[in-house]
């Protein structure tokens, strides 16, 4: 353990976490910091004090350990070992365990499909928040975004990226455009251009917030963002916190599941039964599927490819991926 320098477990996951403060989500941030607790109590069990003592042969048993007291599957298992091999990769860029080390970390391989996260809203769910927000915040900020990620299955960043005057509430569509000199640019970037068709009850919502609600308020870049709040365009971090306050299902009036005590809107995010943005553009696209909408119908409008949009967000069965099938296939 030559030139390096002694640092506590916990010191090492603060330093950690706030080294990928600048490039993680927040809800990214807290998987990790909850992650890395589990190697701090395994630490805490066996006395180990300095992260100079981590080995190979002890990473390896604390590998066996996690899975064990967890009782986690091989997908959990290389979840856990991804962020403990990253965090082993940053204390040998401080000195605290020797270089290499992270080698030793088994990340297991998976199979096809095996990594897909299957984490999503259903139809009947999402109806119900929608019923709630329309009864109870009609035509506010919360609404049109939940609106929004549920109709159309955009992505954050891409619903952020509307502005007053891509709305065209007449004609039922809302054009989506990248425009990274304002500070809201596209994913796929001018690939992901495109006009959005929504039905008149939405197009209806939308012009109820626009004429009786938006604050006016304008962006850095003297932009009209459709999701804006006093001070401008609504932030990803007040995105994602209103995905997992709508999600919670509290807010449906049904009973949590999760451990967590706290369910107040900032700490919301801790709960295991609230989810983020993204698993509502992913059930979302799954719900368009099982309605028949055609696949290449569903790509274009999630701006997203077949196979990606097939391996991470067709959470249909195989059956009902026969039967969608044989309605096509009658006459041959």
């Amino acid at each position: 353990m030559s030139g390096l320098e002694p640092l506590e477990p916990e010191r090492g996951v603060e330093l950690y976490l706030k080294h990928r403060a600048d490039d993680c989500a927040d809800s990214t941030l807290n998987a990790h910091r909850l992650r890395l607790k589990h190697l701090l109590r395994w630490c805490e069990e066996r006395g180990i004090t300095n992260l100079n003592e981590l080995t190979g042969r002890r990473l390896h048993e604390y590998r066996l350990w996690r899975k064990e007291d967890g009782d986690l599957n091989r997908v959990s298992v290389r979840t856990q070992m991804s962020t403990l091999r990253a965090f082993i990769d940053f204390c040998a860029q401080i000195d605290a365990v020797e270089m290499g080390l992270k080698e030793t970390v088994d990340v297991p391989e998976l199979d096809d499909g095996e990594n897909a996260r299957s984490v999503h809203i259903n139809n009947d769910h999402a109806e119900r928040i929608l019923s709630q927000l329309s009864k109870y915040e009609y035509a506010s900020l919360r609404h049109v975004l939940i609106l929004l990620l549920w109709k159309t299955g955009v992505r954050t960043g891409t619903v952020r990226s509307i502005n007053v005057d891509d709305v065209d509430s007449t004609e039922g569509y809302i054009e989506v455009r990248h425009r990274p000199g304002y500070g809201t640019p596209l994913k796929n970037k001018s690939a992901g251009e495109r006009f959005i068709a929504i039905s008149d009850k939405t197009a209806r919502i939308l012009t109820d917030w626009i004429e009786e609600k938006h604050p006016g308020t304008e962006d850095d870049h003297g932009q009209t963002p459709l999701l804006a709040t006093r001070y401008g365009r609504i932030s990803r971090s007040n995105i994602r916190k209103n995905s997992y306050w709508v999600t919670r299902p509290q807010f449906v009036g049904d009973d949590c599941q999760c451990g967590v005590d706290d369910h107040s809107y900032d700490d919301v995010h801790q709960c295991e039964d609230a989810v983020s943005p993204h698993a509502l553009r992913r059930g979302s696209i799954t719900h368009h599927l099982r309605s028949e909408v055609p696949r290449p119908v569903v790509s274009e409008r999630a701006n997203v490819s077949g196979d990606v949009l097939e391996k991470h967000y067709d959470e249909t069965s195989l059956e009902e991926q026969m039967n969608l099938r044989r309605e096509h296939l009658d006459n041959i």
